[in-house]
């Protein structure tokens, strides 16, 4: 795996790796004891989420497996605080028996699934606690199953998974029909992966972690905080000029499309305020839009220094278009390739794999289809595409999506935990681009800085949506805030924190 130098974010682990580290721990431990950590843990964030629980209703959702368990015997520790707990059952013989005494004794009440009060008991519940499938569940719910999720997101309590929302892939974030639609997940001793990916993203809301004392493997795939992108975002020194920060070269937009040149080289002024060098064929936009872009009227070659290239969006696909593609391929610099670049690309996949410099391709789910190694689409494992692709071309792709994917052709991924959906619309991609290839400017590795980039694009469009539909032209804007914010508050004045 590539060494990172700067800090390695949040560990992101697969449901295999979770059980291989519980079985040690299992075995060094009391019986039911690794239960009872998890069961306190969750019982700790329903506390804080109910505030009050004098009083407040809570219904348990509880299936046949340790999740279920971990429901009961937190519903318990609830009980014990003076909520009204009510556990529904989906099998009453194949229950954690110790769990549901635990819970009897708390004072809990006890309903079958296809008892005539679940309706009433669940949708009118201040808080739903989730435990019907655990990290080893797979496919849809069942009926019964299903039926309760249903009622669960039809209700006005608080939804609540326990370790990862029911039928949600722990490992993939995959979804395969009904799931438990949770605004919050509890999840013990490490963040699924399938949490932040995927389907399972949007149906785990906010994810709570617990830890229980998991000694875990290096993670493969992570994903970065503020904290982690600042580090890899550095403010100037003193000693700084407009050439020591990166100088990035654009070829971006046309006659046609001259809005991608105009966005990509506002998005890579606005990050990395050094030099940006514009060398397509929309100068006379750019250069209106942006003065502070050196803009070529002329190939890329002409351009003078660059330390990266950005070359695709809008430029066309004609056959100027695919010389000056080979031509920005042929350098010894990092290249990041966007949009009609892609397109092009995919007709010509020896013009990266032989590369020696940082490749990042930047393709959407249409754009991924129209590799090779892509040819049977994204499918439900996302990470595990992106890792194909960069693995078949050797370079380094980022999988544009809710929870886009950054992979290396070593397997080294991240997974980016910004964003809104308000970023869905047409020149958000032009943004990133611009963001991506001023890291790449800096010396930052095509993953790290394809992971940053798209940490940095999400942060820029949740504070551009606080105000509503937004443009592209708006994350361009709100991308010194969105540094600002990554920075937080020190020394450097960058900022404060926060979303």
């Amino acid at each position: 795996m590539t060494e990172l130098a700067r800090s390695r974010g949040i560990g992101l682990h697969t449901a295999d790796e979770v059980r291989a580290a519980e079985e040690p721990l299992l075995a060094a431990t009391a019986p039911g004891a690794l239960m009872q950590r998890a069961a306190a843990g969750l019982a700790t964030v329903c506390l804080r989420l109910l505030g009050d629980t004098y009083g407040r209703r809570v219904a348990l959702l509880v299936g046949t497996g340790n999740n279920g368990g971990d429901a009961l015997f937190a519903g318990a520790r609830l009980a014990a605080r003076g909520a009204r707990v009510s556990a529904v059952l989906l099998d009453a013989e194949r229950v954690h028996g110790p769990a549901l005494a635990a819970l009897r004794r708390a004072g809990g009440r006890v309903l079958p699934a296809g008892a005539a009060g679940v309706e009433a008991t669940v949708t009118r519940a201040d808080l739903v606690l989730d435990g019907m499938l655990g990290i080893g569940g797979s496919g849809g719910l069942r009926p019964p199953a299903a039926r309760l999720a249903g009622l669960a997101a039809n209700g006005a309590g608080i939804t609540v998974a326990v370790d990862v929302p029911s039928g949600v892939d722990a490992s993939t974030g995959a979804v395969e029909g009904a799931a438990f639609p949770a605004m919050h997940t509890v999840t013990f001793g490490a963040v699924k992966l399938g949490l932040v990916v995927g389907e399972g993203r949007s149906l785990a809301g906010q994810v709570h972690l617990v830890d229980i004392g998991l000694e875990l493997p290096a993670a493969t795939v992570r994903q970065l905080a503020d904290p982690d992108v600042a580090a890899r975002l550095e403010p100037p020194s003193a000693g700084d000029d407009k050439y020591s920060q990166g100088v990035v070269g654009i070829v971006a937009g046309s006659s046609a499309y001259p809005g991608a040149g105009v966005l990509c080289t506002g998005a890579a002024l606005r990050t990395r305020p050094g030099l940006v060098r514009y060398a397509g064929t929309a100068a006379d936009g750019v250069r209106a839009a942006w003065p502070e872009a050196i803009v070529t009227d002329g190939r890329p070659g002409d351009a003078g220094r660059v330390q990266a290239w950005v070359v695709g969006p809008g430029m066309g696909t004609d056959d100027a278009a695919r010389s000056v593609l080979a031509e920005v391929l042929a350098t010894d610099l990092p290249v990041l390739v966007d949009a009609d670049a892609l397109t092009m690309l995919a007709e010509q996949p020896e013009l990266v794999r032989n590369r020696t410099a940082g490749t990042l391709l930047t393709p959407h789910d249409g754009e991924f289809g129209r590799f090779g190694a892509g040819r049977g689409g994204v499918g439900a494992d996302r990470v595990a595409a992106a890792r194909r692709l960069a693995a078949d071309l050797g370079c380094t792709v980022l999988l544009k999506g809710d929870a886009t994917v950054v992979a290396d052709a070593d397997g080294t991924a991240f997974v980016n935990g910004t964003g809104t959906p308000w970023l869905a619309t047409a020149g958000t991609g032009d943004v990133l681009s611009g963001i991506a290839g001023a890291l790449l400017a800096t010396g930052l590795p095509a993953v790290e800085a394809g992971a940053a980039a798209a940490h940095l694009h999400g942060r820029a469009g949740q504070l551009a949506a606080r105000r509503g539909p937004l443009l592209a032209g708006d994350l361009v804007r709100r991308l010194p805030e969105a540094v600002g914010r990554v920075h937080g508050p020190g020394p450097a004045g960058l900022g404060d924190s926060g979303p």
